[in-house]
């Protein structure tokens, strides 16, 4: 009977990137069985639990079992004089077997594949498959985004929020910077929920409107390049519920709490207003920008008001936007 062949990857992988890709792929074409391990502390920039998540989208693969080390280890020799030992014990109780093989791509991998009685199989030591590592990418996410995994995209790329009253172009903004900074962009969910209905809305419209949003964003984020464009936010949300309701679901103001932006782009009243069915306020626009600016104010959130003609609107919005990535 052939012997299954089994190994083991260890890393922080923080964040995962194509380099890590390569390493899983490598491995997972040598062994049988493999586990990677994905190892986290307390305190990091980049959540363990989210990390973890990350690594297993990466690696859905058949015989493929990612696992979650959140043991307190130390992380050199110098911190402790049973280093090594330590991390046998913390890995031996959670792989389900003993690895064949121990893949890496630092030098570490040699003593751990001697202290777990395996043999040590060296992947792109010398980074020349991809030449980059994960602390060049925490230090520079934007500069180095090419290499960074999908499910890792949405963590590090800026976002800006095109915020503020009705018929002010939000919309043809928020279009144009994606075109221009060659991304994409998350329209408002409301319109695509109330236009088939001409307009009509109710309470209850509120939390679907919320949803939409929330689940446009997340799943768009993914194809963001360096940044992604918002066409309002949960907090326009929340503004136009209790303006015309007069009040607005716990959650929603909570998520819209939550859920926040590098920059908004706040669209001034000062372009003709046009009328469609899903617009209400013809009148009160000035009220409403006056209640957005409080809004940012009070939740201190970073914002530029964009006034001027379109074209105008649009250059400014570009000087903000590069400013913005030049500063990450």
């Amino acid at each position: 009977m052939k012997k299954v062949r089994r190994g083991m990857v260890l890393g922080k992988f923080y964040p995962p990137h194509l380099g890590h890709l390569y390493l899983f792929d490598f491995a997972r074409n040598y062994v049988d069985e493999l586990a990677v391990v994905v190892e986290t502390e307390r305190d990091q920039r980049v959540p363990g639990d989210m990390r973890f998540d990350w690594v297993r989208e990466l690696c859905p693969q058949h015989g493929v079992k990612v696992l979650h080390l959140t043991d307190e280890n130390p992380q050199s020799p110098s911190e402790h004089p049973d280093f090594w030992n330590i991390w046998k014990r913390s890995l031996q109780r959670l792989l389900p077997w003993q690895p064949d093989f121990i893949f890496a791509s630092e030098d570490y991998g040699w003593k751990l594949a001697e202290v777990l009685n395996a043999t040590f199989i060296p992947v792109d030591p010398n980074r020349t498959v991809m030449p980059i590592s994960g602390t060049e990418i925490r230090n520079h996410p934007l500069k180095h985004w090419e290499y960074l995994t999908r499910p890792a995209r949405p963590f590090f790329a800026k976002r800006v929020c095109v915020f503020g009253p009705e018929s002010t172009g939000k919309s043809t903004l928020a279009t144009n910077l994606a075109r221009h900074f060659k991304t994409c962009f998350v329209p408002e969910y409301a319109r695509a929920h109330l236009e088939p209905r001409n307009g009509q809305i109710q309470p209850a419209d509120i939390e679907m409107i919320a949803r939409g949003q929330i689940a446009s964003e997340d799943a768009l984020a993914r194809n963001a390049n360096r940044i992604l464009i918002v066409d309002t936010d949960l907090l326009t949300t929340c503004i136009w519920s209790h303006w015309m309701f007069g009040e607005c679901p716990d959650w929603v103001e909570e998520e819209a709490r939550k859920r926040t932006y590098d920059l908004y782009l706040v669209t001034d009243v000062d372009v003709p207003w046009v009328q469609d069915s899903v617009r209400y306020l013809p009148h009160e626009r000035q009220s409403f920008l006056d209640q957005c600016l409080n809004t940012l104010q009070q939740h201190q959130r970073p914002w530029k008001l964009i006034s001027g003609d379109w074209e105008n609107r649009f250059q400014m919005a570009v000087r903000e936007t590069e400013s913005l990535l030049e500063s990450g």
